[in-house]
């Protein structure tokens, strides 16, 4: 066997850890599945990786690389379990974690919480410095007052210290010489910039995000160090590499410096896997649900690519409650949190009515059915009580569910109390969770100026399947892809991901006085640390490529817009062409020009190595679409129960349609095919699903 011949990506997911062992050389596909070890990820990790090489006999030495996606980032900020962090920042700006926007996420509570910020006020602390908006310097720098400070935090418990000195985006001198002191006097303790992690204008988005990054770094950086030495111990000789949150992979060295763009890592791994299998069935424009053990997620693909953007807000109060949350500017895959998970606990509220979520069994105790010591009802437990889950044939049965335990949880908590049956609960259960996805996802689409109908849905996640067509029909949606493996895409879309890192510069400025010359100096220095980035990477310079645009809006307007550019326009100082450009993208947006001067807030600029070329077995080993057995599964379009075929979805030719009712099993997931649905497979291995 030649060397290097697989790659492994991993996914951490709050209820199991998804694995795909991809061998280059065939395009075949090889997955796993194991619980998640919420006390240590890795572990998971690492028994996962040697299941699966030992059960299709894989010498550790033919592994290229292993990509991983975690959640780790996220759950260190929503469980506050990072480190005691400092806040240094410029006299008089103290308050900025609590003070925020002083925007209120729901105008009529009184009792209204906010999150409280990861750094308590006695452990913010001011030092006397003052830039000017331009970056000039106002005040200098009291080096002996940071020193002083250096020397009281290395005697302290503080492990960690973020530095936040207001324009410091345009002028990063006083931020990198307390740096340097603080190298000097204390020596022992995490350091990071704002001016490093987000050169952005907004102070307390800035502040924010700087100090989450902090907050995680060194949890982080003991997490890979191990998780890369249990690698190496595994025999597998080759580096770790990470999934960012916008979609891009970066050695494991890059990773630590950067941890807070990791937050959304395994979802933007799911948006690339989407993208991929929507490419292989000829279609650009998805909406990938991505539906998992603990939550569900949408995002729009148009143009084959996954919707960015560089706000996003992490340990909200309330779910769904823009505004509760911590704000950071890192650059992520817009993808919203739709709904509630296979894992999340359904109750009743104080109304009476259905509740899903968003608190969640996870792993540990799990649903009912999974007879782990969880007592409470989930999605997961209604959705083997209707029969669309096979409690002998779950994870390929290494894992027998308990349909008694289920019905046991579900007529206790939701059943009685109601004065229903069990079944009915667990219809109102599958009904209420899919119906709040719909309406969510539907919501999301609208708010970016899109009808949801115009998409093709790409179901992904173990749960991802078995609610799509239902979800599907309810938003108007014609068509599905359902992937092959589509309840460990997320592990295949890091693979699928190229190695890439994005960086951002603020430079507000009206476009009719850009210093180009100034600007072409600075987007060139940004690409070139992205190139030695990517070096780092393994990445030769000939494959490298750089993505340049802006992001500007009208001025006096309080959000922007991202106008894609070319670096010719700006060698050229091309103003009117980048005038243009903005007026077609702010219409796009919008449907409307305003009569009003465009000007600049930030540059822009991604360093990518090329995509990688999955050519993925697509070949299906049934010779006819047989159902390997029948079982009684409940729909509302035949009002009960009915009598419905089960396919295994290996056994299916690629010549033959089904019509629903259906089910497609695979070992990590169910797809459901309801009554007035077809099932064909697809030459790209995908299976399309039309709404006739």
């Amino acid at each position: 066997m030649s060397d290097a011949t697989y790659r492994i990506g991993v996914d951490i997911g709050g209820t199991f850890t998804d694995l795909v062992l991809l061998n280059q050389a065939t395009g075949a596909l090889l997955n796993g599945k194991v619980l998640t070890t919420p006390d240590d990820p890795s572990r998971a990790v690492l028994d996962g990786i040697r299941a699966l090489l030992r059960q299709h006999d894989v010498p550790p030495a033919a592994v290229g690389n292993v990509i991983h996606g975690t959640t780790l980032v996220a759950n260190a900020l929503i469980e506050r379990k990072g480190v005691k962090t400092a806040l240094i920042t410029t006299s008089g700006f103290r308050d900025v974690l609590e003070i925020g926007r002083e925007w209120r996420y729901d105008l009529f509570d009184l009792q209204l919480e906010m999150p409280p910020p990861l750094v308590s006020r006695q452990n913010r602390f001011e030092l006397t410095e003052r830039l000017a908006p331009n970056g000039e310097v106002i005040t200098p720098l009291d080096e002996a007052a940071a020193a002083a400070l250096a020397r009281q935090l290395a005697d302290s418990d503080i492990a960690a210290v973020a530095v936040v000195f207001l324009h410091a985006f345009k002028n990063p001198a006083h931020e990198r010489r307390v740096k340097a002191v603080f190298a000097e006097h204390a020596p022992g303790l995490n350091v990071c910039l704002s001016s490093d992690v987000s050169p952005e204008i907004g102070e307390y988005e800035r502040s924010s995000t700087a100090v989450a990054n902090a907050y995680v770094q060194p949890l982080f950086r003991r997490y890979v160090a191990d998780l890369a030495a249990g690698i190496r111990d595994l025999g597998i000789a080759r580096d770790l590499f990470l999934m960012l949150s916008d979609g891009g992979t970066v050695h494991r060295s890059a990773a630590v410096e950067y941890p807070i763009r990791l937050v959304q890592s395994g979802p933007a791994g799911g948006a690339q896997a989407a993208s991929l299998h929507g490419r292989l069935a000829g279609e650009s424009e998805l909406l990938c649900f991505d539906m998992g053990g603990t939550t569900a997620k949408a995002c729009l693909i148009e143009q084959g690519r996954p919707s960015r953007t560089t706000s996003f807000e992490v340990a909200r109060m309330f779910r769904f409650a823009k505004g509760s949350g911590l704000p950071l500017q890192v650059p992520v895959v817009d993808m919203i949190e739709i709904g509630a998970g296979g894992g999340s606990i359904a109750r009743l509220d104080r109304m009476g009515l259905i509740q899903v979520g968003p608190d969640s069994a996870s792993s540990d105790p799990g649903p009912a059915c999974y007879g782990l010591g969880g007592t409470e009802p989930t999605v997961t437990d209604a959705d083997l009580l209707l029969g669309y889950l096979d409690a002998g044939s779950f994870l390929g049965g290494d894992m027998a569910l308990d349909v008694e335990k289920a019905e046991a949880a579900i007529r206790a908590r939701i059943a009685e109390p109601l004065g229903i049956s069990a079944v009915e609960a667990a219809w109102g259960i599958h009904e209420t969770v899919t119906e709040n996805m719909a309406q969510a996802a539907t919501i999301h689409a609208l708010e970016k100026g899109r009808k949801v109908e115009g998409y093709r849905l790409v179901p992904i996640g173990g749960a991802g399947p078995v609610h799509a067509c239902s979800l599907a029909a309810k938003m108007g949606i014609g068509r599905l892809i359902c992937p092959t493996g589509a309840g460990v895409a997320s592990a295949l879309g890091l693979l699928a991901s190229p190695t890439a890192f994005e960086f951002v510069q603020a430079d507000m400025q009206p476009l009719d006085g850009l210093d180009f010359t100034r600007v072409e100096a600075m987007v060139r220095d940004l690409a070139a640390r992205g190139r030695e980035l990517l070096a780092a990477s393994d990445v030769a310079e000939a494959n490298m490529a750089a993505e340049y645009s802006v992001l500007m809006r009208h001025v006096g307007q309080g959000y922007e817009v991202e106008v894609p550019l070319t670096l010719e326009t700006i060698a050229a100082a091309d103003a009117a062409t980048i005038a243009d450009r903005f007026a077609r993208v702010y219409h796009d947006l919008y449907g409307r020009n305003e009569n009003m001067a465009p000007e600049v807030i930030s540059w822009r600029v991604v360093v990518t190595g090329p995509t990688p070329d999955l050519s993925l077995d697509a070949s299906t080993a049934g010779a006819g679409p047989a159902a390997k057995k029948e079982r009684q599964v409940y729909f509302a379009e035949t009002g009960g129960f009915t009598p419905t075929p089960v396919h295994a979805r290996d056994g299916l030719s690629a010549t033959d349609t089904l019509a629903g009712p259906a089910i497609v099993e695979e070992r990590e997931s169910t797809l459901v095919v309801p009554p007035g649905w077809t099932v064909r497979p697809h030459a790209s291995g995908n299976l399309i699903l039309d709404r006739t």
